[in-house]
């Protein structure tokens, strides 16, 4: 378990199966729930997805590391197992020093927020310990998450850009950055 700028994450290797899988039991969700991966940089990934829209390709760039993560089309050359992902891949940077230092020692993280499936999620690691208890191996203590909530989630695998999940990044700052135009009819709030 490791803290981020939004909440705290419960994690493991991106490419190692059996380790994802004991994220999404510890966290009680099945494989239709797959877990966006964390990464180190804005430079990881192409080496993770392709064709990214020049749309959200700004989004990253002007809200990374930030509240911000990004569906994508995964490299279909990836030996990795992170759920019924339909060939894509939900990226983000966090904007922690501590997630970040460990990000650029292991590469790419599975990474959920650190809570029950249905349960708020988890702003400190004592919430987060009394919830998921011995199915976490190892807690990291970052102290209380600076943001408290969850991140903005953007799809960007279809014809325009659709807002999944309102969070740590407001509509406005979105369409500050790339348009109106750039998003689905049904994104504003």
């Amino acid at each position: 378990m490791l803290p981020t700028d939004t909440v705290y994450g419960v994690g493991a290797d991106a490419f190692n199966p059996d380790a994802v899988a004991r994220v999404l039991l510890a966290k009680g969700r099945d494989r239709q729930m797959p877990p966006p991966v964390l990464i180190p940089s804005i430079q990881t990934v192409d080496g993770l997805a392709i064709d990214v829209p020049a749309s959200a390709r700004a989004l990253m760039e002007a809200l990374w590391p930030g509240p911000l993560t990004v569906i994508v089309m995964a490299q279909p050359s990836l030996a990795w197992d992170l759920g019924e992902t339909h060939c894509t891949v939900a990226l983000r940077v966090p904007d922690h020093g501590g997630a970040l230092a460990l990000l650029s020692r292991t590469g790419p993280l599975a990474v959920t927020s650190a809570n029950r499936t249905g349960q708020p999620a988890a702003t400190t690691v004592d919430n987060a310990q009394q919830q998921l208890g011995d199915a976490v191996s190892v807690y990291l203590d970052g102290g209380d998450s600076p943001l408290g909530t969850a991140s903005t989630i953007i799809d960007a695998t279809g014809s325009a850009l659709t807002v999944v999940r309102h969070g740590g990044v407001t509509w406005e700052r979105l369409v500050e950055i790339v348009g109106v135009e750039a998003f689905d009819d049904g994104a504003a709030e």
